[in-house]
């Protein structure tokens, strides 16, 4: 696995619990099992079967509702048929169940379902393409379009990659790939027992985490230029204490108007566009 101190190495910030700090697991270690796969398979509307079909996933069939082979669903049947993937006349009625309530848009497809990378294959992506690490770490994110919005702004960004629990939190569900517009199927997703495990392991290979919560340092202030790993916390509890003792240090991004915070999807666009151009205007 690379180590990052190579980029531009700089002292750590002193961190709010280090006058207490709890003994945590060893460097985490995860590998990808075949219990660790999406859902069943179906991947759901019409943004996220197209970009299914670019990524080259293996897909056994394309299901799209009768009658409705022609306007918006007609490049992706034609890209379809092109790379040999059976096309299938279904019901609508049978989409709907298919979908369990997600809005279809008349195409289904059942794919080889995405199976979830490590972290050290994460960092590896980002050895590969040349670029200090931009990582995205969810502790306990519940909601599906939440997460589904954060895999999509973190592929816009740039980012390598995407650090789940297994735990407390949701999955890579047909919800979520509908949400993410179809950005998840170009973004590795590791899923860890142990989220406090998975930032010490980042930083032991380099990476600077930054816990995103009130109170910390304005983010425009920050220096994200270095390999980084943002920690965006859940819709209700924010970032866990353990965690947010662990990172370097707390980024918060300034507030004008009455509420107190950004949903989670919006502060991830916020945080990661500021990341992604302090990297790339020091490269």
């Amino acid at each position: 696995m690379p180590n990052y101190r190579d980029f531009e190495p700089k002292k750590r910030p002193a961190r709010a619990g280090d006058r207490r700090r709890e003994n945590g697991p060893r460097a985490l270690r995860e590998t990808a099992r075949d219990d660790d796969r999406v859902g069943n398979g179906a991947v759901i509307g019409r943004n996220a079967v197209r970009e299914l079909l670019r990524s080259g996933r293996p897909v056994d069939k394309l299901l799209v509702q009768s009658g409705e082979h022609e306007g918006a669903l007609t490049p992706i049947v034609a890209e379809a048929l092109a790379k040999g993937i059976p096309v299938v006349e279904t019901e609508h009625r049978k989409l709907d169940a298919l979908a369990g309530g997600v809005p279809h848009q008349g195409v289904i497809a059942m794919a080889a379902e995405k199976e979830y990378c490590t972290i050290e294959d994460i960092l590896q992506i980002a050895a590969e393409r040349g670029e200090k690490p931009l990582i995205v770490v969810a502790d306990g994110i519940a909601d599906p379009y939440n997460l589904g919005a954060v895999i999509r702004c973190a592929e816009g960004c740039g980012a390598h990659g995407l650090i789940i629990p297994k735990r407390h939190a949701v999955g890579l569900t047909p919800v979520v790939t509908k949400a993410s517009a179809g950005a998840i199927e170009h973004l590795a997703v590791a899923k860890v027992s142990n989220i406090a495990a998975a930032v010490e392991t980042l930083q032991k290979a380099g990476v600077w985490v930054y816990a995103a919560e009130a109170g910390g340092q304005d983010y425009h202030e920050a220096d994200l230029s270095s390999p980084t790993a943002i920690v965006l916390g859940s819709e209700g509890e924010g970032v866990s204490e353990l965690v947010r003792k662990k990172s370097d240090g707390v980024i918060s991004i300034p507030m004008y108007g009455r509420v107190n915070s950004f949903n989670v999807s919006c502060a991830a666009a916020v945080l990661l566009t500021e990341a992604a151009r302090q990297q790339k205007k020091g490269q």
